[in-house]
């Protein structure tokens, strides 16, 4: 068994709870001999913390909206008033995240991970390693003062199908991630009470703070947001009064929010491959280090705006299953490379998919990235798909490897999106009533939940019909020959020496050939 600190381990099984599925499978009741742990006893300190800001946050709009006359009052004579609420509904959720804390229990064995929670409603969920897409470790400031740290399990299904450990002390977290993530891979414990360490990892990206500020300063969300500041100071000097920014202040508060997310969830960007996957760290207030096991990115897209243009700086996103559309406000679960150049946004590329199916992969990747027409063997719109895209229609096609699907499309952004053929989800073509009328037909590929929407637009009809045949032959013929969820159980084989050295990187991408 692992090694692990009970922190208040007991043996005693807990009742029989309601149970979430979707890939959380749906079970009877969990093995009898498994040990549950409790989380942190912090735990209920670090989660409180968030009452108390609701709190402020409401105190100080009701405030500044009603004013002294009609809002909370706070002054001298009465702000015993505010201050008896404060504790009463502070007390309250302390209470509350107390008992959530006692009742929440954790444990785990060769095959999933169980959770058990709930207060008046008993949950118990079943996480399948074999069917882990990734796991994080989630550090927020406050929860880094106490050296604690929350795990975040992520499946096939995404939404709520995945499960949150936390917080648990940042040694027990890593701990706990190795010894998931080599079970994941199919591997077991060498010995009794020993687990496999970390494996050796090799850095391969880097974002430097540098960089991300000007590639954020060059970004639309940027340019709209000093649009709106100079929108917002014209509005008032003309209306001699502060009352157009009661309209205008919610966009602002958006669009700054945006981009200051942005910042702080990529700041200090890394990433290095190891034998259980890709690995990235990055955040400023909140830290997070994240594993995505080989195989499981769904589809890639590499896009460049038009102020990058000059620099040749690319962002790498990607889908995968179990991080759905980042619902839980964590955008950067989807990023591969922040801001890069154009060899760092191959690099990430070749992490997820190291063979390209051609004999000259940097020559197919430059067209695709910036070439147009049909050069370099890509399918592209015909002359009729001017009329519904004057700019792009030229550019817009695909093109057909060994391993996956290549679309290119955009012309003042440029857009790169590859779908390696087992990951195909679904097919399907679109066509709107003017796209009929000029012989024109979208050729759609549906993928997991994520930033990545493939799409060919405005294709000749037969080319779409085409594709649409010979992609879902590719796609089936891929899907028998995929490995195992399992990655290194082919053999049944304890860990080997690729355990014991860091892989090497992948080739630069000017000799991927």
């Amino acid at each position: 068994m692992s090694h692990l600190p009970p922190q208040g381990a007991s043996p005693a099984q807990p009742e029989p709870a309601e149970v979430e599925s979707g890939e959380v499978e749906s079970v009877d009741a969990p093995p009898a001999d498994l040990v549950w742990r409790r989380l942190h006893p912090v735990t209920p300190l670090v989660r409180g913390w968030a009452v108390i800001a609701v709190l402020l946050v409401i105190f100080g709009r009701q405030s500044i909206e009603n004013g002294p006359e009609n809002g909370i009052p706070v002054d001298g004579s009465n702000w015993w008033i505010f201050a008896s609420g404060f504790v009463v509904v502070a007390l309250i959720g302390g209470v509350y995240s107390w008992l959530s804390w006692r009742v929440t229990r954790y444990a785990y064995d060769a095959d999933a991970v169980y959770v058990h929670s709930g207060i008046l409603f008993r949950q118990q969920r079943k996480v399948r390693l074999d069917r882990l897409q990734a796991i994080d470790i989630v550090k927020p400031l406050l929860a880094r003062f106490f050296g604690l740290a929350e795990l975040k399990l992520s499946v096939a299904g995404g939404g709520d199908s995945g499960a949150r450990l936390g917080f648990l002390r940042d040694a027990d977290a890593n701990q706990l991630r190795n010894l998931l993530l080599a079970r994941a891979a199919g591997l077991e414990e060498t010995a009794e009470g020993e687990v496999i360490p970390e494996a050796p990892e090799s850095p391969v990206l880097q974002v430097p703070p540098g960089r991300l500020i000007v590639s954020l300063l060059l970004s639309g969300a940027t340019i709209a947001l000093f649009l709106i500041i100079a929108g917002s100071i014209g509005a008032v000097i003309a209306a001699r009064s502060a009352g157009p920014l009661a309209t205008i202040l919610p966009a602002l508060i958006g669009v700054g929010a945006y981009v200051a997310s942005r910042f702080t969830s990529e700041f200090n960007f890394t990433g290095a491959i190891s034998p259980d996957g890709i690995r990235l760290r990055h955040g400023l207030l909140e830290t997070r280090s994240q594993t995505i096991p080989p195989g499981r990115v769904q589809a890639i897209r590499l896009s460049q705006g038009l102020l990058w243009r000059k620099a040749d700086w690319w962002r790498v996103e990607v889908n995968v299953a179990g991080y759905a559309d980042a619902s839980d406000g964590n955008a950067s679960g989807t990023v591969l490379l922040p801001v890069g150049s154009r060899d760092e946004a191959l690099s990430a590329l070749w992490l997820v998919l190291p063979d390209l199916g051609v004999a000259d992969p940097r020559a197919v990747l430059e067209t695709a990235l910036s070439g147009s027409g049909r050069d370099g063997g890509f399918i592209t719109s015909p002359r009729s798909a001017v009329w519904v895209d004057p700019l792009a229609w030229r550019r817009n096609g695909y093109r057909v490897t060994d391993r996956g699907l290549l679309i290119r499309r955009g012309r003042l952004t440029r857009r790169l999106e590859v779908v390696p053929h087992e990951r195909t989800q679904s097919l399907g073509l679109a066509q709107g009533p003017l796209q009929r009328r000029l012989g024109l037909t979208s050729f759609v590929l549906h993928s997991t939940p994520g930033p990545v929407s493939p799409m060919v637009p405005h294709l000749a009809d037969a080319d779409a019909a085409d594709l649409l045949r010979t992609q879902a032959s590719r796609a089936r013929a891929a899907r028998t020959l995929a490995g195992p969820e399992r990655w290194m159980q082919a053999t049944g084989q304890h860990p080997s020496p690729e355990l014991s050295s860091p892989p090497p990187p992948p080739l630069p991408p000017k000799d991927l050939s």
